[in-house]
């Protein structure tokens, strides 16, 4: 404790990713937070693959004297990551450092400075299809906003929620939604479904944070598309990446926690509530799924990515400050187990995913 109260200090907490572009990008993020909170000291680490590891950016600020820690998810969403994997390995850690407080923030979510960025990136799209390929009415282009896809419904909604408000902000003819893995419909049966429509141009927008193999597989499948269907121009925008309003949207996050005012929205959560098709998942016990991927490394993007095809459903703390629960130690043999996501087999899902397109 510092004469004025607890020494504070910010934790990141990203995905990771084995893509080294992905985690540059995260990296990137870090710095841009720290520029616009300058009076903390900000350390970063990730969930699984990539390092630093979560504990190793927790170490730094206990041993330069921090007893309070803002920690952030580094995600768009709240799902399996955001509510039970990054909660576990902090309460894991606070647990076993009794001299330090972890408050956790919560996610992104629907914040009107994201959808500011993702105008500009689709903006960005428009501008450089009409200089390229000639103007096209707005009107008569549609809009595919292309989420991760979780095992948790209410995560996949907010990607809708996203769309229809950027579809209706642009005045575009038509919005769909689709997503890169777990859940339906997949980029290819989605982008399948849009060329049926009628439309002349097809803005396929990533909602994503960071590159890795599911932005460069949802390019991969626009591609793939289009040469089926060359009379329509389908049109590639960026993905967030380190946007300024989704820096400042980061910073509101550790503000929020010091203002009380981090609660999520537990309405719809299939983990407090019994959600339909996920009845089963209420109340399941918090814990994180990764020990077995955590800080193993980045390389080349092309095979490794981990398609979390399965739940993560636990139960978890949505309100503001630190959560309290069980811990477990780090150095046993997790034999995890993940509730099976209830549509595992739709036919527009992760089963349309051709290994012969070289894509899967």
């Amino acid at each position: 404790m510092t004469e004025n109260g607890p020494k504070i200090g910010v934790m990141v907490c990203g995905h990771g990713s084995r893509d080294e572009g992905a985690v540059r990008e995260f990296e990137s993020v870090a710095r841009g937070i720290r520029e616009r909170l300058p009076q903390y000291e900000v350390d970063s680490g990730f969930l699984e693959f990539a390092t630093p590891i979560i504990r190793t950016g927790l170490d730094n600020l206990r041993e330069s004297g921090h007893d309070l820690v803002l920690a952030i998810p580094g995600m768009l969403f709240a799902a399996g990551h955001a509510k039970n994997d990054i909660p576990s390995v902090l309460r894991t850690y606070e647990a076993q450092n009794p001299g330090m407080k972890i408050e956790y923030g919560r996610e992104l979510g629907i914040d009107t400075k994201l959808i500011k960025a993702a105008a500009d990136r689709i903006q960005e799209a428009v501008d450089s299809a009409n200089k390229e390929n000639g103007d096209v009415p707005i009107n008569e282009t549609m809009l595919m906003v292309v989420g991760r896809g979780a095992s948790d419904p209410d995560a996949n909604s907010n990607v809708s929620k996203v769309m229809r408000l950027l579809w209706e902000g642009f005045g575009f003819g038509w919005g769909e939604v689709c997503y890169s893995g777990v859940t339906f419909p997949l980029v290819e049966p989605g982008l399948e479904h849009a060329a049926k429509l009628g439309y002349k141009r097809v803005i396929v927008f990533p909602y994503f944070l960071f590159t890795g193999i599911l932005v460069k597989r949802i390019y991969s499948y626009t591609d793939l598309v289009a040469e089926r269907h060359p009379e329509i121009d389908f049109v590639k925008a960026p993905y967030l990446s380190d946007h300024p309003q989704v820096l400042d949207a980061f910073a509101d996050r550790v503000q929020e926690i010091l203002d009380g005012t981090n609660v999520m929205n537990c309405k719809l959560c299939k983990y407090r509530e019994q959600v339909l098709g996920f009845e089963a998942e209420i109340g399941l016990p918090q814990e994180s799924h990764h020990h077995h991927v955590e800080g193993i490394g980045t390389g080349p993007a092309e095979d490794h990515d981990h398609d979390h095809s399965h739940s993560h459903g636990h139960s978890h703390d949505h309100s503001h400050g630190h959560s309290h629960g069980h811990s477990h130690g780090h150095g046993h043999d997790h034999d995890h187990h993940h509730h099976p996501y209830p549509h595992a087999d739709h036919p527009l899902g992760p089963v349309t995913m051709k290994k012969e397109d070289g894509i899967a």
